[in-house]
């Protein structure tokens, strides 16, 4: 059974830092498409970082801000938060693809809110 948890979200003032992770089991995160997405209240979900761990691409409102990284090791990825702004404040979601497979596989997400 594929599960992907997701810890490390919170309240933080504008212009902090978070750092989220997102532990897998069931699949192993070195041969899978792993991203992170995000929604925020009354808006869609959006990609925030997508192919994690290889050549990893941001969605522009967050380039040269937050950094996507893969432990191999520990079967988890990262997302790295700095500079928060107010719009930043979404549910994080961890999303999965083992390489090859049509299964796609998302965490419960953590919240996020960017507030003084």
């Amino acid at each position: 059974q594929v599960q992907l948890v997701e810890s490390g979200g919170g309240l933080v003032q504008p212009g902090g830092s978070l750092r989220l992770s997102c532990a897998a089991s069931g699949l192993s995160v070195s041969i899978s498409a792993m991203r992170w997405y995000r929604q925020a209240p009354g808006k869609e979900r959006e990609l925030v970082a997508g192919s994690v761990g290889v050549s990893t691409t941001y969605a522009d409102s967050v380039k040269g801000r937050f950094t996507a990284s893969r432990d191999n090791a520990k079967n988890t990825v990262y997302l790295q938060m700095n500079s928060l702004k107010p719009e930043d404040t979404a549910v994080y979601y961890c999303y999965a693809q083992p390489l090859g497979a049509l299964s796609r596989y998302w965490g419960q997400g953590t919240q996020v809110t960017v507030s003084s």
